[in-house]
């Protein structure tokens, strides 16, 4: 090798050196090569894996983060509908209902009855009104008779129609039921009067909802007095006949299902009337005695409307005392209340 060459060699070398040492990270062979191209293509690699893993980590975050907001919004959305389906639950039963009582008036007691029938239970007598502070929920007449018979006597007859209207109350409850309990309980007073003799009772049939007769003989001063009391309720309105009937002076005892007939046909006229003043039908004394028809005993289509007013009627039994007749000395007794 001549001098020149090798001389150009050392100064390649030389280069070589300063090189490499101006660019740091950059390798050299054993030769004086520089291994940049692998530097390079490990650089490359190193860039190309860490862009494929970013999508990577970018779609396991998003799907994390979607399925959070999911169950989030769920958890939200049936707790809302828990908490509101509670809460209407809760309002409705907090605010019980009632249905409307189906009858809103009465009629005028004293003209429940037709002339007719008026003159076949108490002839010639003249009605008196009972006193009422709520007459479109109690109401009540009564009529007295004495036909006098001269030597043989004569013939004493008592006659009282008492009504009694129940309205529906959320806190006491619907009218027709209220209207049963006070039917039952004035069955029961007048099956249990003091000193009543020969107690009976049944049911009478076609008169309103439900009807009874209770018939016994009570002993008075003034005579042996047959009564004859017809309980009958027809919807939220209970409706209170008594009759009774007596011969004095020496007059003969009147028959008893004489009177229990004629108990019975007042109980019907009066029941037709509380119908006809609530629109249904004919009145008992316009048509002279009619007596409707019964109706299911608890028909809620009678009012369209519940009513949310407190109840008007009154929570104890109206006393519709036997009137006292003012003849021959005699003071007949019902005995019980009406």
């Amino acid at each position: 090798m001549s001098e020149g060459t090798m001389q150009r060699r050392a100064q390649r070398d030389d280069q070589s050196d300063r090189t490499d040492r101006s660019e740091p990270g950059v390798l050299t062979d054993g030769g004086g090569r520089r291994v940049r191209r692998a530097s390079r293509a490990g650089g490359v690699n190193r860039a190309l894996a860490a862009a494929a893993a970013l999508p990577v980590l970018l779609f396991a975050a998003a799907c994390s983060s979607d399925s959070g907001s999911d169950d989030s919004a769920g958890s939200g959305s049936t707790a809302r509908a828990d908490s509101g389906g509670s809460s209407a639950s809760e309002t409705a039963s907090a605010a019980p209902t009632v249905q409307a009582a189906a009858f809103k008036a009465l009629p005028k007691a004293c003209a429940t009855l037709s002339a007719k029938t008026l003159t076949e239970l108490v002839p010639k007598a003249k009605a008196k009104q009972g006193t009422s502070t709520d007459p479109e929920d109690r109401a009540s007449c009564s009529w007295s008779s004495l036909d006098n018979n001269g030597v043989k006597g004569s013939q004493f007859r008592w006659l009282n129609v008492s009504l009694l209207r129940f309205e529906s109350d959320a806190t006491r409850g619907a009218g027709d039921r209220l209207a049963q309990e006070y039917y039952a309980k004035q069955v029961k007073d007048a099956q249990a009067v003091a000193g009543a003799k020969g107690t009976t009772s049944q049911a009478v049939a076609g008169t309103g909802d439900q009807a009874t007769v209770v018939r016994y003989d009570l002993k008075k001063k003034e005579g042996a007095f047959k009564q004859q009391t017809v309980v009958a309720r027809v919807e939220n309105v209970v409706v209170t006949v008594d009759y009774n009937g007596a011969g004095l002076a020496g007059d003969k005892t009147p028959s008893a299902d004489t009177l229990v007939k004629a108990a019975e046909k007042a109980a019907k006229e009066a029941v037709a009337s509380v119908r006809a003043a609530n629109g249904e039908g004919n009145g008992g004394a316009a048509s002279g005695g009619s007596t409707g028809k019964p109706s299911a005993s608890a028909s809620p289509s009678k009012s369209s409307t519940a009513s949310s007013a407190p109840s008007a009627s009154p929570s104890v039994s109206p006393s519709a005392s036997a009137a006292k007749a003012a003849v021959a000395g005699a003071s007949p007794s019902t005995s019980h209340n009406s």
